[in-house]
This record gives C-alpha cells, structure tokens and sequence, in this order.
C-alpha cells in the first residue's frame, strides 16, 4: 500500500462535534475582526509575488534596461537570486525569533526592514545599490514569512483554518497582479519612474503591517509555550466563542493544545534543531516538506516566474505593450484559480489536490515543450500561441496544490515546538531551489531554448511518483491531531483524550448524543496510521 494513502479515510475531528453550525464568519462580530487581523497577516505573501512578477516587468522596460546597461543572462540572475540570498542569510535568525519573542514581533521586525529595502530599492543610483537593496527585501521577507503563516494558522476559528492558511501562499497573485499591471501603467513614463514607482510600491504590505500588527492577537500555542496560560485562554475565549471561557470548544482548544505541547516536550523530547530528523515521525515529516519545497520551485513554473518576457521574445513576441499584458492577465488567472483550489482545501483533500496537480502539471508541460519545440523547428504563429495556452494550462494545476498547499501543509503537519525551525527549513529550500532557478534558467535557455523544457518534464513526472507513495492525508484534522498521525497511537490518545475530558465529553452526565462513538471510531481510524 502506498504510505501516502493510509488516512485517506480519516473522519471528520473530534472538534468538529463542538462547533456551532449557526456561527458563520460572517454573522459574528469576533470573526470579522479576526479575520480582517488575519487579511494583515496573509498579505506577506503579496510582497513576495510582487517581486517576482516585478522583475519580470522591469526586464520589459526600456528605461529599466537602460538605466543598467542592459544586464545579461548572469547579471539578471544575479538581480533576480539576490532577493533569496538575502532570505538565506535571514534564515538563521528567524526561528529564534518566532518562538523567543513571538510571532507579532516577529512580523514586526521583518515588515520594517522590508519599508526601509523598498525605499532604497526604489531610489537607487546603479546596479550595486539595487541588488543591496534587493537582499535587504529578501533579508526583513523572511522574518515575516516565517512567522506569519503560523500566526495566521494558529489563530483561525477551527472551521476556516485550513482554507485561511492555504489563501496565504494564494496571495502571492495578489501581489504579483499589482506588480505587473502597475509596469504596464508606468511604462510609457519616459524617465526613470517608470521603474521606480513599482520599486516603492513593493513596500505598501510592509507599511500596513508596521502600523497595525499590535492589533492582531498573539498565538494561543505561543503564549501556552511561555506559561501565560491565562492569556493564551483570552484569546481563544475571545475570537472563537464571543468571550465565553466556559465554552466546550474552548475547554477542548486550550487543553489540546496545552497537552500537546506537553506531549513534545516531554515524551518526544521534541527540542533543538535535531529533532527534526530524530524520530521516525519528523524524518516523514521532513522528507514531505523538503521535496514539496523543491517540487514547488522546480517544475517548470520558474520559467514563466521570473523569465516570461524572455520565453516570448523566443516565440517571437517581441512587443512591450504585449509581454507586459501577457504578464498582468496571467497573474490574475493564477490568483483566480489558486484562491478556488484555497476554498476546496477540506472538501478534495490534500492528497488528492497534490496528485491532481502533479499529473495536469507533466500533461500540460509535455504539451508546452512540443508546441516549443514546433515553433523552433516551423517557425508557424500558431506554435507560439499554444505555447501562451498551454503556460495558462499549466498554471490552473500548478495552481491546484502547488499554490495553496505548500505553506498550509507543512504549517499543519509540524507540531508546534518543531513548527517555527522546520517552517524555516521549508523557505531556506524554496530559497535555495530559488537561487539554482535563476541563476539557470536564463542560461539555459539562452543556450538551448525548448530543449531545456526536457529537462522539467522528466522531473516531474518523478514529482508525481513521489506524492503518490509518501503525501498523507490530513483533511478535517485539528493541528494537534494532524501532528499526532505521524507520531503514532500513544501521541494521538494522549492529546485527543485530554481534549476530551476537558470538553466534558467522557462525562456521561455532560455527554452529547453519538459524539463520543464518533471520536472513538476516528482515533481507531488515526491509530492505523
């Protein structure tokens, strides 16, 4: 049997029996405040879309191109990589920094170095200014990035989790639609404007950020991980139950969490970088998050990213106005589809998300290399405009898991002590992934257009060979819960059980009708795991 297909039947949790069904994000107060402080914390993933989709406009500027002397293949992967040097050079720090000081802070500290790097960016004088300034985005992106998803995944009423935290990394379209439509309104600025406004412009995120994050509460995990039990509870009783400390789903929340957190750093012994490797549940753990880190950068999306005008000036569509409108229209496309994959998150599942996008992804990259292929050998339009076709195909799979997914799942599988440094291994491998893709992907594409794309076809078709033996399926579980499948029977009894005696549900006298046969059968179910 494939080890990714063993909780694929996996019933609904237990804290769902909690819920208030007549309680809706929209119909309550708290909820619309929280989630308006969780828009804040989303909206991190729009400065990074913003970058990418921005270089790609700049390199369509002439003024851009002027003003730095033409760069070629090397300097524009250098321009274009420095941004995720920067983050590596970040990535040391921010763990320390999530989990000593908080994930507000932490937001903080990333967002005001990211306002002072746009400012600079945005009034640089040469091209060593602009790649400081650029690694200075990269360095502040990271704090932030490292802290918000978590944040936003450990704050979220239980209902909208899931698809709260998989709308993150959906936002980074959001970004990248202001950058591109913003170089497609600057263009015609005949001075250096043209550039500089979306170089500033970058910033506005980061601004909003450094004026209100305050008002966004602190991570119950966090603050139950320092001992202030009672503020973790205020939190929890405030946003998810209209301040009622009494609540069942509070009672349960608090000591789920509570007891998990225990549960790691007493029976795992869960501490230090190690123990990301140190058992046979974080080594799964790992070995799922390092290679979708990778499988995201490297199926042949970094192409299009950051190097889309130099794929059309390959297929002979040369035009500014053109590659600048291709640009826009394919960053709205991508929001649009991520932000529908976002919203189907608990009713398809990750596992089958993940292997419906791998397959659509090979099936529509195959098909892009040949219509590549036949524009180099035939020259014929008609090649060229399948080859716009299929890239906009492409991405609606890509777009399926690769988008919403990445950060979702890999927030939700790690358990909290392990969640802020392997979160970090997640970014420092899309970093690195990064790095190679742009310094390569330029070069050779310079050097052997179409037959590049070979290379990404054979990759991932391995990709989908990988997700069907080792992605596991964690829908409709809480953080605790989904933590608990990797680490076995004695991890998922302890921290569900606790739970549930602090819900009143193994109390005869409190007990509701069928709930406690539900959540028996659904730890049988995990315990096969």
């Amino acid at each position: 049997m494939a080890p990714g297909a063993v909780s694929s039947a996996a019933h609904d949790s237990a804290i769902n029996h909690l819920l208030d069904p007549r309680k809706k994000w929209y119909n309550n107060k708290r909820l619309i405040a929280l989630n308006g402080w969780i828009f804040l914390l989303l909206i991190t993933s729009s400065t990074n879309g913003y970058d990418g989709s921005m270089m790609n406009g700049l390199q369509s500027l002439s003024q851009w191109q002027d003003y730095f002397k033409h760069p070629g293949a090397h300097e524009l992967g250098l321009l274009n990589a420095i941004q995720n040097i920067g983050a590596l050079a970040a990535y040391p720090f921010a763990p320390y920094l999530s989990d000593g000081i908080g994930r507000r802070p932490t937001v903080f500290i990333g967002a005001l170095i990211m306002c002072i790097a746009t400012a600079l960016q945005g009034a640089s004088q040469s091209e060593g200014m602009f790649v400081g300034a650029r690694f200075l985005i990269g360095f502040g992106l990271t704090f932030a990035a490292n802290a918000a998803p978590m944040l936003v995944s450990e704050i979220s009423y239980p209902l909208y989790r899931a698809q709260l935290t998989a709308t993150y990394n959906s936002l980074w379209y959001s970004g990248a639609i202001i950058a591109a439509w913003t170089t497609f309104g600057t263009f015609k600025i005949n001075s250096t404007w043209a550039w500089r406004i979306p170089s500033i412009l970058q910033g506005l995120p980061s601004v909003a950020q450094v004026l209100l994050i305050w008002f966004v509460p602190e991570s119950p995990r966090y603050l139950l991980s320092k001992g202030k039990d009672e503020q973790a509870l205020e939190v929890l009783a405030y946003y998810h139950a209209d301040g009622n400390r009494d609540d069942p789903l509070i009672k349960y929340e608090f000591n789920e969490i509570k007891t998990a957190i225990d549960y790691d750093r007493t029976v795992a012994a869960n501490v230090g970088w190690k123990s990301l490797f140190n058992t046979p549940g974080n080594r799964k753990r790992m070995r799922i998050i390092i290679a979708i880190a990778f499988f995201s950068q490297w199926s042949g999306n970094g192409l299009a990213s950051y190097y889309l005008n130099q794929i059309l000036n390959d297929i002979n569509i040369k035009d500014s106005t053109t590659q600048l409108l291709i640009n826009g229209i394919l960053a709205i496309w991508n929001l649009i589809c991520a932000l529908i994959a976002s919203s189907l998150v608990e009713r398809l599942g990750r596992r089958f998300m993940f292997l419906l996008s791998g397959v659509g992804m090979l099936v529509f990259f195959t098909a892009q290399t040949i219509s590549f292929a036949q524009f180099e050998i035939n020259s014929h339009p008609a090649a060229a405009h399948s080859v716009i076709a299929f890239i906009f195909l492409f991405y609606a799979f890509y777009d399926i898991a690769f988008t919403p997914l990445i950060v979702a799942y890999t927030v939700e599988i790690l358990p909290y002590p392990l969640r802020a440094k392997g979160f970090t291994i997640f970014n420092f491998t899309i970093s690195l992934a990064l790095i190679f893709n742009q310094y390569a992907n330029p070069i050779a594409l310079a050097a052997i257009q179409w037959k590049y794309y070979i290379v990404y076809c054979c990759w991932i078709a391995f990709e989908c060979v990988f997700l069907y033996l080792y992605v596991v399926e964690t829908k409709n579980l809480t953080l605790e819960e989904t933590a608990a499948i990797f680490d076995g029977e004695d991890a998922t009894r302890e921290i569900l059980g606790q739970g549930l005696d602090a819900a009143g549900h193994r109390d005869e006298n409190k007990k509701q009708s069928g709930s406690v046969d539900e959540v028996e059968h659904h730890l049988g179910t995990l315990e096969k795991v």
